[in-house]
């Protein structure tokens, strides 16, 4: 899907991503934590639909669940004592509590990287990084580029052998192995020709040489010194917030932080702001369009 924050120009692009993926690592406060994880689950779904939704649901939900139950198993500090394990070991608030946090924490950062996956295409890295480190701008758009069309070539190839009866998924073990060891060498031909044919175009359209002008559809409009401005603004008030102690939060030996309090909720409410500012500019977007078609 085409939103309309796909739209502003990749240095807003990145700088959202930037931040977000950067606040969701290093704070470890509950209340943002939550924030971060439920922004990027519902941005994930506004971008990719039923897909992104088929994933979080089979993937993110399971690990989260994982996660948070997988370390007060393993993790007995803290000094509040719920219970105590089979094994004898305590079972504390403090464990199950960081167990979440670090759930969430891993979660929220797996849900924004497919949103940037979505978002941040090869093209506008190569805007971004191509005029500085030509080098690395190619090897990743290149390598983000590859992994989708990759899935797509290797499910053609498996569409034509399976009608000619070379299918995988039927007949005895060795003939799945046989048919997926041929899938396989017709995938690695198929790449290594594409590489080939990949850099002669390359050399035919003068990457390298010097003097090679560049071409850009992207220009910084004003809604993209309007956002830009609203992310430092925002990224303002937090960092000052944050060392005013307004997201003080420790989990051990026992959970004390900054809870709810009229200076901690508007730096919730900030967070959120950010966190949704995509998702948000999609939503007007939508209802703008709405209201338009509903006139016609």
């Amino acid at each position: 899907m085409k939103d309309t924050f796909s739209s502003y120009h990749p240095l807003v692009n990145m700088f959202f991503f930037s931040l977000v993926l950067f606040f969701s690592m290093f704070f470890m406060h509950l209340a943002c934590l939550a924030i971060s994880f439920i922004s990027a689950f519902t941005y994930s779904v506004y971008l990719n639909g039923k897909k992104a939704l088929r994933f979080n649901m089979a993937v993110l939900f399971p690990m989260l669940v994982f996660t948070a139950l997988a370390n007060p198993l393993f993790n007995h500090r803290g000094g509040t004592i719920l219970t105590y394990l089979p094994s004898g070991n305590p079972l504390t608030l403090e464990s199950i509590a960081y167990g979440l946090a670090a759930a969430l924490m891993l979660c929220a950062v797996i849900g924004w990287f497919s949103c940037f996956n979505t978002i941040m295409t090869s093209d506008k890295f190569v805007y971004l990084f191509g005029r500085f480190f030509p080098s690395l701008a190619l090897i990743l758009s290149m390598t983000l580029r590859f992994v989708p069309y990759f899935k797509t070539q290797i499910k053609s190839i498996s569409d034509a052998q399976k009608c000619i009866g070379r299918d995988v998924s039927s007949g005895s073990v060795l003939k799945r192995v046989h048919h997926g060891m041929r899938i396989l060498s017709i995938m690695v031909t198929w790449a290594l020709e594409n590489s080939i044919e990949t850099a002669d175009s390359m050399k035919g359209r003068g990457y390298g040489l010097p003097g090679r002008t560049e071409f850009s559809i992207f220009r910084f409009a004003r809604r993209d010194w309007v956002a830009s401005a609203y992310l430092l603004l925002c990224t303002v008030y937090i960092y000052t917030c944050c060392l005013l102690g307004g997201l003080y939060f420790r989990y051990f030996p026992t959970i004390k932080g900054v809870f709810l309090t009229p200076y901690s909720v508007s730096l919730f409410i900030v967070y959120a702001g950010l966190c949704l500012m995509p998702l948000l500019l999609g939503i007007k977007e939508d209802l703008k369009w709405k209201s338009i078609r509903s006139k016609i």
